[in-house]
């Protein structure tokens, strides 16, 4: 399921996870704090940025929340943050944020494929350029994508097209958990997003 289990030895932590981080818990967004504090504890360990191995659709729900969603083939070769996870504690807290047990994220395992030093998160991959990705190194890994039960009505609403990276700009207007109407779920906020007659393309 894309663990990555070390070696025990003196100063390595075993690995009970790595996860693909592209939304909110990369550095410099909201949610990073939480790896911040993992870190701080060496219950998690920054291992590089990198890049999907194939195309996935990235797109904005409500509140500008990025969901990353399981349709292999679809949308960009989306470009993230790979981290350790070493203590069953801490992934219970990155599921908890990421509300696995709420129908929110489903986590799910993926492939992604290192970025080079000065390589763009949204650069687009040039002729030749196929050849030369297939020969870096390859890393499984794990994901939070959407939850499968309404991926593929988000890909619908959002035109059929996702971004290559969450960036600041992508995530202009983005409204913490904190400042959300308090009397409605996320999923009621997904559902609302959904059935709602406006739309962008990309979301």
């Amino acid at each position: 399921m894309g663990s990555e289990v070390k070696e025990e030895g003196e100063g390595v932590a075993v690995a009970v996870a790595v996860v693909f981080t592209y939304g909110t818990l990369k550095k410099g967004f909201h949610n990073h704090r939480v790896l911040d504090e993992l870190m701080a504890t060496g219950e998690a360990a920054f291992l590089g940025r990198c890049r999907t191995s194939i195309r996935y659709p990235l797109v904005c729900g409500p509140y500008r929340v990025p969901f990353l969603l399981d349709l292999p083939g679809r949308g960009r070769r989306v470009s993230g943050e790979l981290y350790s996870v070493s203590s069953e504690r801490a992934l219970s807290l990155l599921d908890e944020l990421e509300g696995t047990s709420r129908g929110h994220y489903q986590r799910r395992p993926i492939e992604v494929v290192e970025l080079v030093e000065g390589e763009e998160d949204e650069e687009e991959e040039e002729e030749g350029q196929g050849e030369e990705r297939k020969r870096r190194k390859t890393r499984r890994a794990e994901a939070y994508y959407a939850d499968s039960r309404y991926a593929m009505e988000m890909w619908n609403k959002c035109g059929k097209e996702g971004y290559g990276s969450y960036t600041e700009e992508v995530a202009r207007g983005y409204v913490k958990r904190g400042d959300r109407p308090p009397h409605f779920s996320f999923l009621d906020h997904i559902r609302f997003f959904l059935s709602s007659s406006s739309s962008s393309s990309p979301c």
